[in-house]
């Protein structure tokens, strides 16, 4: 599946994105969660998103356009420590406001490292999702780092914390970038919804 990937732009606000002319996809989760590493898998590109072992790379809102017709826009991580108070500010804000007033975000994958027990910070960014009304899927990462039995109890472990919550279950993906594990299945689920919005852009 060659998703011809083409970078856009880096917006620091919302209304400084492309055109809302076609459907857009969000990437998000904590510093480090290994998220431009995913974006480049699902790319097949190396060097699309920029990947860093320092965390905070990802300043402003990026927007890639793929196969011509619809929008990935990677998102700033949100929880490191190490910028001051005030940039963290900023970058929530910035977060915020781009996922309540894009009015062509279709989805925000949210990515969440395997490894660690469920987060409150991932937890609560869910939450305010969901009291958003905002549409989402968990997206777990490096599942090639743990094995498959501590994969099934890690994936126990957040269903059992979301469903104290939540009614249901959003859409999970598990996911490796180095092992090209999920991304006909992130690519798969993008291309059903946009053959539902048809017409709509």
């Amino acid at each position: 599946m060659n998703l011809k990937p083409e970078f856009v732009k880096s917006a620091p606000k919302w209304s400084d994105c492309p055109e809302p002319d076609r459907p857009e996809y969000a990437f998000i989760g904590r510093s480090n969660v290994g998220k431009s590493s995913l974006i480049n898998m699902l790319a097949d590109r190396k060097d699309l998103a920029k990947t860093s072992g320092t965390p905070g790379k990802t300043q402003l809102l990026n927007v890639f356009l793929m196969e011509e017709s619809w929008y990935l826009t990677d998102l700033p991580g949100y929880g490191y420590a190490r910028v001051s108070k005030s940039k963290r500010g900023e970058f929530e804000k910035m977060i915020t406001n781009y996922l309540k007033q894009r009015p062509n975000l279709v989805n925000t994958f949210v990515l969440i490292d395997c490894r660690i027990p469920p987060q409150k910070i991932d937890l609560e960014f869910m939450q305010w999702l969901g009291e958003n009304q905002i549409p989402f899927s968990m997206v777990f990462t490096k599942i090639d780092k743990i094995s498959s039995a501590a994969l099934q109890k890690a994936l126990l472990n957040y269903r059992k914390e979301m469903l104290k919550t939540w009614e249901s279950m959003p859409q999970v993906f598990t996911t490796s970038a180095s092992a090209k594990i999920g991304r006909l299945e992130i690519l798969n689920y993008i291309s059903s919804l946009n053959e539902q919005l048809k017409g709509k852009f």
